[in-house]
C-alpha cells in the first residue's frame, strides 16, 4: 500500500508537470506565430463528452454537482475546426472551475450566438458557485504567468498560462474570451 501510494504521488506530479510543460510549449508557439489549427470536421457533442469525462473526476471528488447544457440540435451539428484547442479551452475554463469551487455546480453550456448559411458562432459559457474573483486582480488574469495572488497559487497551484492560453487561441479561431464574477 505504501509503494502504490508513493507510485500515485509520482504519477499525479508528473502529469502536472507534463501539463506545465505543455502550457510553456503552447504559449511559447502562439507568441512565435507557430502555432496552426487544424481544421477538421467534428461534432460539438464529442467535444464536451471529452472535456466532461476529464473533468468529472474531480467534480466527484468534490461531491460537485457537474451539468451540461446543449441542445440536442447543436450536439449532432458538424462543425470545421480545431476541436482539440477547443477542449482545451473549455478544459481550462471548467478545471478553474472545479479548482475554485468548493461546493455547489458548475455549469457548462453551448448555445449558437449567431448562425449564417455557413457559418455558427456558438457562445460557450462555465458557470461556477465557486469564490469569485476580486475586482482590482481580474485584469491581471489573461496575463501570462499571473494569478490573483501568490497565496492562491500556494493554495490552488496552477502556472497562471492557462486563461491567456485560452485567449489566444480563442482569438486564432476568431472567437475571444472573457470573464464575469
Amino acid at each position: 500500500p505504501k509503494l502504490r501510494d508513493q507510485l500515485g504521488k509520482i504519477d499525479q506530479c508528473s502529469q502536472h508537470l507534463l501539463r506545465i510543460i505543455n502550457d510553456i510549449l503552447d504559449i511559447a508557439k502562439i507568441e512565435a506565430e507557430r502555432l496552426t489549427l487544424e481544421q477538421i470536421n467534428f461534432k460539438l457533442g464529442e467535444v464536451l463528452e471529452i472535456v466532461v469525462g476529464l473533468i468529472s473526476h474531480k467534480a466527484l471528488e468534490k461531491e460537485l454537482k457537474l451539468h451540461v447544457e446543449l441542445s440536442p440540435d447543436l450536439a449532432r451539428l458538424t462543425l470545421l475546426g480545431d476541436p482539440l484547442r477547443l477542449s482545451q479551452i473549455l478544459l481550462n475554463y471548467t478545471s478553474n472551475a472545479v479548482k475554485f469551487t468548493e461546493q455547489g455546480a458548475i455549469t457548462v453550456r453551448a448555445r449558437v450566438a449567431e448562425e449564417s448559411a455557413a457559418d455558427v458562432l456558438v457562445h460557450f459559457e462555465v458557470h461556477d458557485t465557486g469564490i469569485g474573483i476580486a475586482s482590482d486582480v481580474q485584469a491581471r488574469l489573461f496575463t501570462a504567468f499571473e494569478q490573483a495572488d501568490n497565496s492562491m497559487t500556494r493554495k490552488y497551484g496552477g502556472t497562471g498560462l492557462g486563461l491567456v492560453i485560452s485567449k489566444r487561441l480563442a482569438h486564432l479561431m476568431g472567437g475571444e474570451v472573457g470573464f464575469d464574477s
